[in-house]
């Protein structure tokens, strides 16, 4: 066995992380097998696929799939691959499609996974479409919760609704936003960082260093007239239970959900009093403070984000290699809200949140500065999340979260050592 990749001292206080485990060719291959080939992972959002035969391709984990509502309206996911000789059957990235067909060797397929048309169908013997053998290849697993689609390799997989664990009560906030429902607003923003992906699991759920990465937004914020309330940024961390965390906190910034800021004027002020009465009414006065007045980033393990702040990202991202990964972001927002509210939720996702905004283009520098210095790992072997370690309850610029991850992380990946 060889050295540890986790310190975990709870009585001193400790808690410290290999380097390692971010440049290991042998670790990102664990990680393939032993973490996204066994773990429940986001898909899709329901309102993605809201009529029958539309259709949606995504690689989830490198395997690339079909998302798709079916003729009958089910909904189904399929590996996007020919039980013929494995090409590529669905090439566009989106669509309304009742058949799919293989451009290689022309079998049709169904919306449902059957076989419609096996070209050359007498050459084959009688039998040789029976037990489904020429049918698309369901995935093993997939389910929903709170319109969130997830899919599992694993055949043994847990139900969805025990992974999710505490994780559940966090989606339930964002799902119950509005009557009715959410959506993903706009397409699919897709770029990659020459990072591992761990890094960004912990940037996801950083309250400690907005701060000083984001002091450009802030100070941008500060300078524009009615753009902050006197709020500070204060709040917790929780440990949600199987490698799921959340940060929860309140904020300066204006929140389309119903949080106001004065540059959106006296008109903007009456829609999301109108709004926020609305959800005291279905929620009640405790949830609808929490849903409406405070921000929360969460990991649900390993790898899907959902940063409820001044709008709402749902964020996946998925190693290529020790450092590197591909990242695949969404806006999501209220189906019924005003053009006048989708305005300021899309300026706001774009202004910070967006691969060209004030936020991300700061975080990957910083997570490409740190792949860089671990390349001195063999003389500068750990990183410290020991931050809020002895604290009863870790603020929200602590390092719980961080941690929580981590424990899983380990339980997978590093318990009986790295072999």
């Amino acid at each position: 066995m060889t050295d540890p990749l986790i310190i975990d001292d709870n009585d001193r206080g400790v808690f410290k992380v290999a380097r390692r485990s971010f440049t290991s060719q042998e670790i990102f291959e664990q990680e393939r097998d032993r973490i996204f080939q066994n773990c429940w992972l986001y898909l899709g959002h329901e309102s993605e696929l809201r009529n029958a035969n539309e259709f949606v391709t995504r690689t989830v984990a490198g395997q690339n799939l079909i998302f798709v509502r079916g003729k009958d309206g089910e909904v189904r996911a399929f590996f996007n691959v020919c039980p013929h000789r494995g090409a590529t059957v669905c090439r566009e990235k989106k669509g309304k499609a009742k058949s799919f067909q293989c451009m290689y060797h022309g079998w049709v397929f169904k919306n449902n996974g059957e076989i419609n048309h096996l070209s050359g169908e007498p050459a084959y013997a009688k039998d040789f479409k029976e037990n489904g053998n020429c049918n698309l290849r369901a995935v093993p697993h997939l389910d929903s919760y709170a319109g969130f689609y997830f899919v599992s390799f694993k055949e043994d997989i847990e139900p969805l609704p025990d992974y999710l664990a505490g994780a559940k009560e966090y989606l339930d906030i964002v799902a119950d936003q509005s009557s009715a429902g959410m959506e993903i607003v706009g397409g699919t923003q897709e770029y990659s960082i020459r990072a591992n992906w761990k890094l960004l699991v912990e940037n996801s759920v950083d309250g400690y260093h907005a701060e000083s990465t984001h002091a450009t937004y802030l100070d941008y914020l500060m300078n524009t007239n009615g753009s902050l309330t006197a709020t500070k940024l204060a709040g917790k961390g929780y440990d949600l239970g199987n490698g799921h965390a959340v940060i929860e906190y309140s904020a300066p910034w204006g929140r389309p959900i119903a949080q106001w800021i004065p540059m959106w004027g006296e008109k903007g002020k009456e829609e999301l009093d109108r709004v926020y009465a609305e959800l005291v009414e279905r929620l009640g006065e405790d949830k609808a403070k929490q849903m409406a007045t405070l921000n929360r980033n969460m990991i649900i393990f390993p790898n899907l984000v959902i940063n409820d702040i001044m709008a709402i990202t749902v964020r996946t991202f998925y190693p290529t290699a020790p450092d590197e990964m591909m990242i695949n972001a969404f806006a999501l927002g209220v189906c019924d809200e005003s053009e006048w509210r989708r305005e300021y939720r899309l300026s706001n996702f774009l202004e910070f949140i967006g691969p060209g905004g004030f936020a991300t283009p700061d975080d990957v520098e910083a997570l490409e500065h740190c792949q860089r210095g671990f390349q001195a790992h063999a003389n500068v072997p750990w990183n410290d999340i020991s931050k809020g370690m002895k604290a009863s309850q870790p603020s929200f610029d602590d390092e719980l979260q961080m941690r929580a991850f981590w424990r899983e992380w380990n339980r997978r990946v590093a318990t009986e050592g790295e072999k």
